[in-house]
Formats: C-alpha cells, structure tokens, sequence
C-alpha cells in the first residue's frame, strides 16, 4: 500500500480538523508512528486552545484511498512505539527515556537523548514494548494521579521483558503538581543531557509511585534461620504441615487418626517402634458422635483422654450454632493459643473446609490456606480425613483422593488406606501407605487389622473397634495399590508364582533371610516380590532369639504375625510393649547385626 508523504499528512490534518479550527484550536503538532522499516503507521493530531488551554489530540491513519480521523483498524498486532526507528537504531547500552506524550520525548530528543512513549496515559497496554527488551529504562511520569498510573503500568511491561527499570521522582526533583518533563526544562533552560542523566532515581521499583497500594515484602535466603522438620512420627506427621488421609469406605481412616491420636496422648510408640512425645491432640468431626464412637474408640486405643479436646459450638454474638470449618477457623486458631500442647488436630473431614465448589482447584487452596496458617502459626500437625473417588481403581493413590487435586497439592504427606479382599476374608488386614510427602520418604507402609476392642465403662464392658498394626511393608503406593486390588496382571502373575514358590520351598523348614533371599534370586524371583507373597503364601518372619537373625516359616495361625498385642495398661496405646516393639521383625529388611537392630527399636 503506498503511504502519502508527512506533507500530504498535515494538509489532511488540516482538512480534517477544520470544526475545531472554527472553535479556536489551533494546530501545535503532528506526530507521525512508524514501524521497524520507518513506514507511517498512523500519525497523532496535536492542537491546543490559546485562550482555554484546552487540548484536541486525536489519531489519524491511511487507509489506502484517503485519511480518517481515529484509530487504525484492528490488525492483531499491537502500535509501534513512538520513534521506533531511532530507538532500533540507538545503541543497546544506550538508556532509554519513557515518558507520557511525544513533545516530551522530542524535548528530550533535543538534548540528544534517546525517548520513547506509547501516547497518552491509557495506551501503554495497546503498545508494542519488545524492541526494549533488556535495556536500560528510565521512566519520568508526569506529576499528576494519571501520570503515575501510565508509569507503573509501564513499569510492569518493562520490568516482565527483562528491563533495568528505574524512576524519577517529579516531585523529588521539584516538577510542581501537573507539571511534567517540559515543565522541568523550562525551569532549567540550560541543562544538558548529562544534567538529566545526573538527576536522582529511584531504583528500587516502584517508588512512591504505588502509594495507597499493598506492598510485598522480600526476605534474603541468607537471613532466613534453617530449620528442620518437627516431626510427631518420623516420615508421616509433622509439625506445623497439613496431611491428608484418603482412602475407600470401610478401611478404618477415622480408626487409624484415633489410633494416632491414643500414641500422642500417652506418648506411646508408633508402628515403627519410635516414641511420640506426649501432647494434646484436638479433633473435629462431622462424620461420627464423640459419645457413642469417637471416645469409645480412643479409649479402647488406651488413650489419655484428658489429652483430647473435640471442637463443639461455636459462641457467636449471645447465641450457639455448629462449628464451620470452612469460616471457623480464625477462631479455631485463637482457641488454640490456649493449649500450648496441642500436637495434632484432625479433621473429618477435610472437605469440609471447603467455601464453594470442593472441586475447583482456586476455591480449594483459597479455603485451605486459613488452615495452613494455622498449622504454621500454632505448631500443629493437621490430618485431614477424607476418601476415594468412585471409579478411580488403578490411577496413581494420590490422585484418587476425592474432590480437586489441591486437596493432596496443599497438603505435605498424603497417605491411603486400602484392603486386600481375599486377606480380609482371612486375616482381615489392610494396607496403610505413603502416597505423596514432599518432605520425607514416599513410599513404603504398615499393614494393620481392625479389631473389636472391649474396654470396661461405668461399671459395664463395651466394645469399640482399633487398629492392630502388622509389619512394615516396602514399594511404592501404586505398587502396593494395584497388588491389593488386582489392577495389574503381570504384577499379580508374579505374585501368584512366588506364593507357589515360597509355599514350596518352606515346607522343608525355617529358612533364614539371607539363604531365602539367595534362592529367591535363582529362582528368578524379584525379592520384593517374594515380600508380597509372605502372606498369601501363609509365610511369616521372626527372629528365634533377640541377637538371632530372622528366619521365614510357614505359619501354624494366620495370625501369628501380628506384632501388637491389644492395649492394656502395660502396653499403652498401639498394644505394644517397650519389649515387644523391640523384638518386631521387619521381614523387609537385611539381617543386621545386633546392635542395628538395638538402635533402631531400643526404646
């Protein structure tokens, strides 16, 4: 398309502008926008008011048979900086100046600087700021609520291309209010492009240009204090973290978060012969009545319930209603302050924390960041409880738990629950796993059985269900998962051989760890494999005597294995001696000598 020269471009200015000729304005200017190759792209009307002072700017462009006053049309790409050419030109470590209006960059051009604009106050999103990428820009706003807008707005575009941004403060150099750079060099006629080079800046962006606008702050890596994780059970509760878990109906998630709570209570042992040191643990519940369930059951798990604290009614304005998790949790955490011992709180569930759509990814870690500045600020380990989506069997643990993935992304442990049908139909065990920890290990479990435990009450004997603990088992939570629900077949093909193998090969007698590891492996069998087999195969590991290795054999009870016994008052609250859970057996793991074994279990 051939472009009328700038001459052919004022005469229509002109021409165009004739109404406001009548009305007294009187043309100051005609600005002309080119691309790379210098090529008009639309040129800016620029006309003043000699008695008012009142300003008539308006664009003007070609559109290849005559000029019309407005905006190009819509082309999909955004307008050229004001001297486009000269600033491609210009050297790289050259400083470019930004400022609102093209007098005021031809005022500075006078000087022999290098300036640039976009136009008015609102067009610095319309423009197209790339040719800047990476250089050195110092943006001058004018000195009015308009002029500070334009500059943090370009400030921002600048800042996201790589830009070294700086400011000048107009009222720091004595720019009067409205006034803006040719105001400047009116007072200081005689100023020099090093004279504007030398004036004061602000560096640090923005400066007093977001006044009234919140602020962030930074803090340097090296003044933060390094600090380990607080752990309550090494590998699975944490101090001050959020942990969900998940799993299908009937696995006994609510039985398991009392069972945790019972240890902490009385600072009893875990599964994995560590000992919790001793707090209180405060528990919400949706799911199930504290009186005919909960404290039944906690009490049947040997905890000390003057340790445990259940979120009642809330007191609001004179009256009583329900506590909310999803708007209650500010004033959970100022209770809170109150019990300087809390270690833990559960919830049951996690979605209840939840204002709006459970399954929208925003509205949930909107409603769950209350929760974890409340785990932060009060030291806790908060254990939400919740459960698998229907249809989901086969698909990674951690992606299973029901509603949106910010569920499991919040929180830093997620573990699942899960049970074997055809062990269940035996010896009833089920799978507890690690699925996700973004700080510790995230793979490995315990097995574990639910029991009806009875416990004596005013005078009469009842009973409430608890978890007994089995050994601890290895791989990661989709292995386990999909060995326990049979969604892989190649993986439960394997399975099948080993127990067949392992059946086989315990018939002769008691076989040590070391020797069956030896003749698993020439049997073409991956150990790991003969792990998961232990139990089909009604195989179980023990250790004859304390400094003796372990030895697998074939059980003479199915549940022979179980290593907690039911808690009493000796045992405390997983129903393990300090002498018991010193002799656990994890079948897992090579045989060691002694003193290995001592450290790890030694209470």
């Amino acid at each position: 398309m051939i472009v009328p020269d700038h001459q052919a471009a004022k005469r229509a200015a002109r021409e165009l502008t004739k109404r406001q000729q009548l009305q007294g304005f009187e043309p100051s200017n005609l600005h002309i926008y080119q691309n790379e190759k210098g090529n008009p792209e639309f040129w800016r009307i620029r006309m003043k008011h000699p008695e008012t002072g009142e300003k008539f700017i308006r664009p003007m462009f070609w559109n290849g048979r005559t000029f019309k006053l407005g905006e190009p049309p819509a082309s999909g790409k955004k307008k050229p900086l004001y001297r486009l050419p000269e600033l491609i030109k210009a050297p790289n470590d050259s400083p470019v100046f930004i400022t609102e209006g093209e007098q005021k960059v031809e005022a500075l051009e006078r000087l022999g600087l290098i300036a640039t604009t976009s136009g008015g106050s609102s067009s610095a999103d319309g423009a197209d700021w790339t040719p800047l990428q990476g250089r050195t820009c110092i943006v001058w706003p004018d000195h009015d609520p308009a002029g500070r807008t334009y500059a943090d707005a370009v400030a921002t575009i600048l800042l996201a291309l790589g830009c070294d941004v700086s400011a000048i403060d107009p009222a720091q150099i004595g720019v009067r209010e409205k006034g803006d750079v040719i105001d400047w060099l009116a007072d200081h006629n005689q100023a020099t492009a090093a004279d504007v080079l030398a004036l004061p800046r602000v560096e640090q962006w923005p400066p007093k240009l977001d006044e009234g606008l919140p602020s962030v702050e930074l803090t340097r890596a090296d003044k933060i204090q390094i600090r380990p994780i607080n752990w309550v059970w090494p590998g699975w509760l944490a101090l001050g973290k959020i942990h969900v878990l998940a799993g299908a109906p009937g696995t006994g998630k609510t039985t398991i978060a009392l069972a945790m709570a019972a240890v902490i209570t009385r600072g009893g042992c875990w599964p994995d012969g560590t000992r919790a040191q001793a707090g209180d643990v405060v528990i919400w519940s949706g799911e199930d009545s504290p009186a005919d369930t909960l404290v039944p059951r906690l009490k049947a798990a040997g905890a000390d319930l003057e340790r445990v604290l259940f979120v009642d009614t809330m007191n609001d304005r004179e009256r009583k209603r329900p506590f909310d998790p999803a708007a209650d949790m500010p004033a959970l955490e100022r209770k809170v302050r109150e019990h300087k011992h809390a270690r833990l709180l559960i919830l049951d569930s996690i979605v209840s924390v939840v204002q709006g759509d459970s399954h929208k990814n925003a509205e949930v870690r909107k409603s769950m960041q209350p929760l974890a500045d409340l785990a932060e600020a009060r030291s806790l380990a908060v254990l939400g409880i919740s459960h698998f989506s229907k249809g989901t069997a086969g698909r990674d643990p951690t992606e299973r738990v029901t509603g949106s993935l910010a569920f499991a992304a919040m929180a830093r442990v997620v573990m699942a629950t899960g049970k074997d049908p055809n062990a269940c139909n035996q010896d009833g065990w089920r799978l507890l796993v690690r699925t996700k920890s973004n700080i510790g290990p995230e793979d490995g479990g315990f097995r574990y059985r639910l029991d009806q435990t009875p416990f004596e009450t005013a005078g009469q004997v009842l009973n409430a269900s608890t978890v007994q603990w089995g050994e601890r088992v290895i791989g990661s939570a989709r292995e386990l998962f999909n060995e326990i629900e049979g969604t892989d077949s190649d993986q439960q093909g394997e399975v099948r051989g080993a127990v067949e193998w392992l059946r086989d090969t315990l018939k002769a007698g008691p076989t040590q760890t070391k020797q069956l590891r030896e003749l698993a492996k020439e049997a073409g069998f991956a150990w790991r494999t003969v792990q998961r087999a232990m139990h089909k195969a009604g195989a179980e590991s023990r250790k004859p005597g304390f400094q003796q290795p372990a030895v697998w054999r074939l059980k003479l009870d199915s549940r022979a294995t179980i290593a907690p016994s039911a808690p009493s008052s000796e045992n405390g609250a997983i129903g393990a001696t300090a002498e018991e859970v010193a002799q656990l057996v994890d079948p897992f793991g090579d045989d060691g000598d002694s003193s290995t074994d001592r450290e790890r279990f030694e209470l």
